[in-house]
């Protein structure tokens, strides 16, 4: 690992996650553990030994841990320690600082996670009713449990969970993204079946009226 060889706290915090890509691989562990593959998957145009590297220097100074899940899985995964956890208000600055940008364009796809991320940053609580639910939403390959409590949204993460949500959502991270950010309509996605809604739909409606837009 390269260092910038200064007492600063601000270069030694870019001795660990400044390199390319490293900041990146810990914005797709923020919801939750994930395998090697699925990082692989998530982080397209990093090669496979660079996303190696990144993984074992961000072990090593303690953002990271890897660890095994426990049987019938035993994959082994990656996720943040509680220290790397705390990097959370440094992407809610450098997210509100990019938006503003007035000379780099947002193109390209962003991933599942990022549409997960994007309802938690702009999520209107204590719009309306105060009203609660859970929901499963099921993108691709990965699946994810939102929580809201008395119109606050109280939890967003990757995985399974063990009680049964008021609602299940199937879709695509597109779809999802295109709906939360009202730039198409919950009905309008139902309707042509890219969308799929199991259980409580009023609950999913709420869900979408309080989404917030960037």
């Amino acid at each position: 690992m390269r260092t910038y060889g200064q007492a600063c706290p601000i270069a030694h915090s870019l001795d660990m996650i400044g390199e390319r890509w490293a900041l990146l691989v810990v914005r797709e562990l923020r919801l939750g553990p994930r395998r090697y593959v699925d990082l692989q998957a998530a982080l397209p145009g990093i090669g496979p030994s660079v996303l190696a590297q990144r993984l074992r220097e961000l072990v090593r100074v303690g953002v990271l841990r890897r660890r095994t899940l426990p049987p019938p899985s035993a994959s082994k995964v990656y996720e943040l320690t509680e220290w790397g956890a705390e990097l959370e208000p440094v992407f809610a600055a450098l997210r509100t600082w990019g938006m503003r940008s007035p000379v780099v364009p947002r193109r390209g796809d962003v991933g599942a996670d990022t549409v997960l991320l994007g309802l938690r940053a702009y999520f209107r609580a204590g719009s309306g009713l105060a009203w609660s639910a859970t929901y499963r939403i099921r993108l691709e390959h990965d699946v994810y449990h939102v929580r809201v409590v008395g119109g606050e949204l109280t939890e967003v993460r990757r995985g399974e969970h063990p009680t049964d949500p008021d609602a299940v959502l199937d879709t695509d991270h597109r779809t999802l993204g295109a709906v939360l950010t009202h730039e198409r309509s919950l009905a309008s996605a139902l309707d042509s079946g890219a969308l799929t809604v199991t259980g409580d739909l009023a609950a999913v409606r709420r869900l979408v009226d309080a989404a917030g837009t960037p």
